[in-house]
């Protein structure tokens, strides 16, 4: 089922979650054991995240750089599959512009849609330190609003050249929203305007970047319904647990951790869990309260901060049923 129409039939508010895949090489079966403690909440659908080769230029013999690949975590698609057959719950993978041709892309769509995944999340992606090599004969997405449409395009039958009877796919297609305005906009009402934008070229619904003040969603959806935008915006979640959080958050995130939460941390560091969670429980309940849609938690690898988070909420009753 699409994620949309998940939420167009749900009564009561829905719980998800975005995880990672396993670094390359690494065991698949923690991210079965994290799966294994959510399911419990029946979420409608389970993100996972995407990502390009991290690379480094090395230095040759010859005094000549070549881009050396260092880690990277392959296998969203795979771990889609996987998690989608054993678990019976619809998946989102995450597609990228960083890192990918829009060959690439395409071909990516191409085994989604045999694999039966009718969702699909576009982001533009981090920057990457060495930019990836495209040849001359390919091309690339620079924004999510050029991956949209080029999802948008495959949904209508349109592929990079031209296929006679060529299949449209299907695919409901999410994009993110950020309640404190994206890092390279120059304000939040011109991020606004550039997500309407993706909206209009065929986004399905907005998830938003993780935050700690909910006034700020709160702004947020406001001016996105006075720009237009009509679509589900859910609200993304993270629970702070570590005091190193206060910094490697907003540093990697551009976000604000609002004073209160910030100085109780400093306070009692070695608390910093219980604080987080006792936050995040708060903030869930008044989003709730607020009517909305769901509540999608970045759990990454490790689902215990949030478990304890819903466990609190009436949402886990429900979801009990």
């Amino acid at each position: 089922m699409k994620v949309i129409e998940h939420y167009a039939r749900s009564a009561e508010p829905l719980v998800s979650f975005e995880i990672i895949p396993p670094r390359r090489g690494g065991s698949v079966q923690p991210v079965f054991d994290a799966l294994d403690r959510i399911m419990k909440f029946r979420p409608p659908f389970i993100d996972i995240t995407s990502h390009a080769a991290e690379a480094e230029l090395q230095e040759q013999p010859d005094g000549t750089y070549q881009r050396k690949v260092k880690r990277k975590r392959p296998g969203t698609i795979g771990l889609s599959a996987a998690i989608q057959h054993k678990y019976k719950v619809d998946v989102v993978p995450h597609l990228i512009c960083k890192g990918f041709t829009k060959e690439e892309t395409e071909d990516a769509l191409i085994e989604l849609n045999y694999l039966g995944i009718r969702n699909v999340l576009a982001v533009r992606g981090d920057e990457l330190s060495v930019p990836k090599p495209i040849p001359r004969d390919k091309s690339v997405n620079n924004y999510a609003i050029d991956l949209v449409r080029q999802i948008d395009g495959m949904n209508r039958g349109e592929y990079l050249e031209k296929l006679q009877d060529a299949a449209p796919t299907d695919f409901c297609i999410g994009v993110g929203g950020y309640p404190e305005k994206h890092m390279d906009a120059p304000n939040l009402a011109t991020d606004i305007r550039r997500l309407k934008e993706k909206v209009d070229a065929g986004a399905d619904y907005i998830v938003t970047q993780l935050f700690f003040d909910n006034e700020a969603y709160f702004r947020f959806v406001e001016a996105c319904r006075a720009e237009g935008i009509t679509v589900p915006i859910i609200p993304g979640l993270k629970v702070l647990t570590r005091p190193e959080h206060l910094t490697s958050l907003p540093r990697i995130f551009h976000l604000n951790i609002p004073q209160d939460l910030s100085d109780a941390v400093l306070a009692d560091p070695r608390n910093a869990s219980a604080i987080g969670i006792e936050w995040a429980t708060a903030q869930c309940r008044q989003l709730l309260d607020a009517g909305v849609p769901g509540l999608h938690f970045y759990i990454m690898a490790d689902p215990s901060p949030a478990v304890q988070v819903i466990d609190a909420l009436p949402v886990a009753r429900h979801a009990a049923v």
